[in-house]
C-alpha cells in the first residue's frame, strides 16, 4: 500500500484543525463581547452534576483575563490534530472524540479541587500528544516513529504539566489527557497504518509452513559430495583386461573351415 493511499489528505489535515482553532477564538471573543455571561461556568467543576455539560464545552473555553492561555493552546491544537488526521485518517475522528470526552470525564471524576472550574484545550492537547508518541513507538513504522520523535522533541517539556506545580494550572486535566492518549494508542494499535510485512510474516499468519531452505541446501551438498566420491572411486579402480591367445589346434580347426 502506497503512502498516498495509507495516509490522509493534506487538505483535510489543515482544514479541520483550522476550523477548530477558529471556533476556539470565536468563543474567546464572545467571552469578551458578553461580559455578563460567565463563560468559565461552562467548564467542569469536579463531581458537580450540573457541570457535566462541561465535558463537551470545557475545551473551547479559555481564560478571558489571560490571553496567553488560548495563545499557548492554539499551535499544539492545530499541529497535533493535523498530524492525527493525516497519519491516522481511518481512526482520527474516534481518537479525537474519545480524547475530548474521556479527558473531560477524567477531570470530572478524579480532580480533587471541587471549588474551581477547569477550562481550556490543554487536556485534549495532552491526549493527542500522548497518542501520537505512544502509537509511533509501539507500531515500529518509520513515518509514525518520526512523528513520535517530533512530538517528543517539540512537546516533551509538557510532561512536567502533569505534576501539581502551579495552583492555577489544571494538572489533573493534563494527567487525564496523558492517560487517555496512551490508552487510545494501545486500544487502536492494530488499526490505521501498519508497518509493511515481509512474505514470511504473512505466511506465518496464514499458517503456511515456510520452506526449509537450509535442509534443501544440505541435501544438495550431500548429493554433490556423493557424486564426487563416486567419480573419484571409479577413477581409482584397477581395470584388468584379459587377452585370450587361442591354442594351436584351435587355429588349425579354423583354417580347415
Amino acid at each position: 500500500m502506497s503512502l498516498k493511499n495509507q495516509f490522509g489528505s493534506p487538505f483535510e489535515a489543515v482544514f479541520y484543525p483550522a476550523i477548530l482553532v477558529v471556533v476556539m477564538w470565536l468563543v474567546f471573543w464572545g467571552d469578551h463581547l458578553f461580559p455578563s455571561v460567565d463563560f468559565y461556568k461552562f467548564g467542569i467543576m469536579p463531581h458537580d452534576f450540573r457541570s457535566l455539560k462541561g465535558i463537551l464545552l470545557m475545551p473551547l473555553i479559555h481564560s478571558k483575563s489571560e490571553i496567553g492561555h488560548i495563545i499557548n493552546n492554539t499551535p499544539p491544537t492545530f499541529v497535533l490534530l493535523a498530524a492525527i488526521i493525516y497519519y491516522y485518517r481511518d481512526i482520527a475522528l474516534r481518537v479525537f472524540v474519545f480524547s475530548w470526552i474521556f479527558t473531560g470525564a477524567g477531570i470530572w471524576s478524579f480532580a480533587e479541587n471541587t471549588n474551581s472550574f477547569h477550562i481550556g484545550m490543554s487536556g485534549v492537547v495532552y491526549a493527542m500528544a500522548a497518542f501520537l508518541f505512544t502509537s509511533g513507538v509501539i507500531r515500529k513504522y518509520r513515518p509514525l516513529q518520526s512523528i513520535s520523535l517530533f512530538v517528543a522533541f517539540i512537546y516533551g517539556g509538557m510532561i512536567w504539566g502533569v505534576f501539581p506545580t502551579e495552583t492555577h494550572v489544571s494538572w489533573e486535566g493534563h494527567l487525564a489527557g496523558l492517560v487517555t492518549g496512551v490508552a487510545l494508542a494501545l486500544i487502536y494499535r492494530k488499526h490505521g497504518p501498519q508497518a509493511p510485512k515481509f512474505q514470511y510474516e504473512i505466511e506465518k499468519e496464514l499458517g503456511i509452513e515456510p520452506p526449509d531452505f537450509e535442509a534443501e541446501l544440505n541435501e544438495k551438498i550431500r548429493i554433490a559430495q556423493e557424486l564426487e566420491f563416486q567419480k573419484e572411486r571409479e577413477a581409482q579402480e584397477v581395470k584388468i583386461i584379459y587377452h585370450y591367445v587361442p591354442k594351436k589346434e584351435d587355429k588349425d580347426q579354423k583354417l580347415k573351415e
